[in-house]
């Protein structure tokens, strides 16, 4: 469905309407339809009749609304912990609306529907939860300020700043994260908060760099995190990428080293290896006799790995875009694991990892349509997804945490 304007449409924004809500579909809303037209309703539940109003239409086949009165509510309603998760609100939530259990139901079905249609796979993924509840688990936030100087979130698809407030903070947050955040004033573009597993408060302000239209982080408050997973300890720049679920790094760094099982004496790549969380795992299992070859295009975060993993001569870390990566006289690896930015590996990265025949990847994603469409391109190189799991690692949000092992087809 396409959404490019169609000329002498009739615009619906501001237009209520009455509607009965259908299945769940991907980003966190649900599908709604209406006089021939698809609705994305946010803040509804599959099998709800609402009354939607209309927040955003380009004129194409489907329009985007908020359910602003429930008339018949489902079952797995709940009333939000936060008061800004709803209509005209902070965008940051999707679900709390909805139960916990209800939540991980819907992002199951999600992770099943891209699947078959992206990938042709029929596979029921349940979503599994991790420690902690559905509350305070959020170690890094990055806020934005408004033009007095608040600092808060923006509102779903727009600029708008909702400011938090510093008695109620953020309801996702991390206890501590935002102590002494909230309760000042700002002259920053956004302001970066992390809190790392010693439970020590990380402070940054992000000013927007015109010339590289990047942003420049400038720490107030610490700068090095020190966080700890898979029986190490780890520092890391603390805008450096890790995972902001307390019990997520763990959780995959398990599941990565069961489905790698990398052999003795083995090869092993880590693509967008990030600060080194999987090259450990996969170091202790291939031993000082065999290799890891660690990929990631921050040279910041290669330095961290370099730094963290200085005990184990048996990592190389790459300072090089993954898919800028040749390999050009590398051993033909055992086992490759990749975890990609949430748009996926993409064609040429699944190309150069196939013509190298490894006997097993393990894919971890942040995103289950970027999955699917990328083992949709296995596919085509024989390769199949043999074990499937999927995490709530972002609780009251659309987001999931995927983990894929592929195996190579018995025909090659």
């Amino acid at each position: 469905m396409g959404d490019s304007p169609q000329v002498g449409a009739v615009d619906w924004t501001g237009r209520r309407c009455e509607m009965e809500i259908g299945p769940v579909a991907h980003g966190g809303h649900c599908v709604g339809r209406v006089d021939g037209r698809v609705v994305f309703v946010r803040h509804a539940l599959p099998g709800e009749r609402v009354v939607v109003e209309i927040t955003e239409d380009r004129g194409g086949s489907f329009c985007r609304g908020d359910a602003v009165e429930v008339l018949d509510a489902s079952p797995a309603r709940v009333t939000p912990a936060c008061p800004l998760a709803g209509p005209g609100g902070c965008g940051g939530c999707d679900w709390q609306h909805a139960s916990p259990a209800a939540q991980r139901e819907l992002k199951s079905q999600v992770i099943g529907e891209q699947l078959r249609r992206l990938a042709g796979l029929r596979w029921t993924v349940p979503v599994e939860e991790l420690p902690g509840g559905p509350l305070h688990w959020r170690t890094r936030l990055r806020l934005a300020v408004d033009d007095r100087g608040h600092a808060g979130l923006r509102s779903h698809r727009g600029h708008e700043v909702i400011r938090l407030d510093p008695e109620e903070g953020c309801a996702i947050a991390a206890h501590g994260l935002l102590d002494g955040v909230l309760n000042r004033s700002w002259s920053a573009g956004g302001v970066e908060v992390v809190l790392d597993d010693r439970g020590a408060q990380h402070v940054a302000t992000r000013e927007p760099v015109t010339r590289s239209r990047g942003f420049r982080t400038r720490w107030l408050v610490g700068g090095r995190a020190e966080q700890s997973a898979a029986g190490r300890a780890w520092s890391l720049s603390a805008d450096g990428f890790w995972q902001v679920h307390p019990a997520a790094a763990d959780t995959l760094a398990s599941v990565v080293g069961d489905w790698a099982d990398a052999p003795t004496g083995g090869v092993a790549w880590d693509l967008y290896g990030g600060a080194g969380l999987f090259a450990a795992v996969l170091a202790d299992q291939v031993g000082q006799d065999g290799s890891v070859t660690l990929v990631e295009a921050s040279r910041s975060a290669v330095a961290d790995a370099r730094q963290n993993l200085a005990d184990l001569p048996q990592v190389r870390a790459v300072p090089c875009a993954v898919e800028r990566l040749r390999a050009d006289g590398w051993e033909r690896p055992d086992v490759v694991v990749l975890d990609p930015p949430r748009k996926g590996a993409g064609r040429e990265v699944v190309d150069l990892i196939t013509r190298r025949s490894p006997d097993r990847v393990v894919y971890v994603a942040c995103d289950p349509a970027a999955l699917a469409r990328d083992l949709a391109t296995f596919a085509r190189h024989d390769y199949e997804p043999a074990r499937l799991r999927a995490f709530d690692a972002f609780p009251m949000t659309h987001h999931v945490e995927c983990v894929a092992l592929l195996r190579r087809s018995s025909g090659r």
